[in-house]
């Protein structure tokens, strides 16, 4: 029983999601062994913020309301949904780094999953 507790955390790992919401709270994980440059994150292909350099094996974090539009608008957590998370930067030689986040269905399907055929 005790092999078995000792064995079983290794077994299995997962390697945690590299762009996480967490409230109004978003982290970007760098788990590359290089360092990101010119990182952009963007919510809903609007809304954007910037970071010069994202170490390896670092997180960078900003608080929701920090993304802002091109016309100056910020994200506003508690009235704008999310559908879309985005980053993008410069890895090692200037290779392209971009990964998107996957959610677990919309929202609104969620909400009125079986709605439509009991009345």
């Amino acid at each position: 029983m005790a092999l078995a507790a000792l064995v079983a955390p290794g077994c299995g790992e997962r390697r945690a999601d590299p762009l996480q919401l967490d409230g109004n709270l978003l982290t970007a994980m760098n788990q590359s062994g290089s360092d990101w440059t010119d990182v952009e994150i963007w919510i809903n292909r609007q809304f954007r913020v910037t970071a010069p350099k994202i170490a390896a094996n670092q997180a960078f974090r900003a608080p929701l309301d920090h993304f802002v539009t091109g016309y100056g608008q910020r994200f506003n957590f508690s009235r704008m949904q999310i559908r879309d998370v985005r980053l993008m930067a410069k890895g090692p030689a200037g290779a392209v780094v971009e990964i998107r986040k996957q959610f677990q269905g919309d929202a609104l399907s969620e909400v009125l999953k079986g709605v439509g055929g009991q009345r």
